[in-house]
């Protein structure tokens, strides 16, 4: 699902990018340590910050990222020129994610399964492309924030079959995944570690 105005806006500028660096990623670092040299995949890139995070903070050697929203692959692209051949970018769907099975080191999900009508598929995707003993990293906003009336009326998420804390460990772990940590807070936000 397409950014509405306002999502497009939040997601493009500093504060956010300060949020996932010094937030977001030091939960996932600490939960599921680094990929040192490894070959990750990030799913809904946006304009390439959490690329830079997976390279910079995760310390993997190749990354590829796509994102639905070509106008977000282009940001990316200018974004990311100075890794050249370390980053490949496409648009891309992450219920159908265009790679082999088996590919990645790591695959990193910073809020876009949420945007997903069919979640359950794009967990599966995960899991299908990540190598044997592959981690995923997720931090996912929940159920109770998207049906938030605040949040409703700021953004357009699928408000059908969203997922609780819970909901979203019972998701990974009938895709294949052996969640290894998981955290929540206030029932809005969830950050997981699962390995295949």
């Amino acid at each position: 699902m397409l950014l509405n105005t306002f999502e497009f806006v939040l997601v493009n500028n500093p504060v956010r990018a300060l949020f996932q660096r010094h937030l977001e990623a030091r939960r996932l670092l600490k939960m599921g340590g680094a990929v040192p040299g490894g070959h990750a995949l990030e799913i809904g890139c946006g304009r390439g910050v959490g690329v830079e995070i997976i390279l910079d903070q995760f310390g993997a050697h190749l990354v590829d990222a796509f994102d639905l929203d070509p106008r977000m692959v282009r940001r990316a692209e200018r974004r990311l020129q100075k890794y050249g051949e370390r980053v490949s970018l496409w648009v891309g769907d992450a219920t159908c994610i265009n790679a082999p099975d088996a590919t990645y080191d790591a695959v990193f999900d910073f809020d876009i399964i949420h945007h997903i009508p069919d979640w359950r598929m794009a967990v599966a995707e995960v899991f299908r492309v990540l190598k044997p003993g592959g981690r995923f990293y997720a931090e996912e906003m929940l159920k109770a924030f998207i049906h938030n009336p605040v949040a409703r009326a700021l953004t357009d998420h699928p408000l059908e079959d969203r997922f609780d804390h819970i909901a979203f460990l019972g998701g990974l772990e009938a895709a294949g995944f052996s969640v290894r940590a998981e955290k929540k807070f206030l029932n809005y936000t969830g950050w997981y570690i699962a390995e295949k």
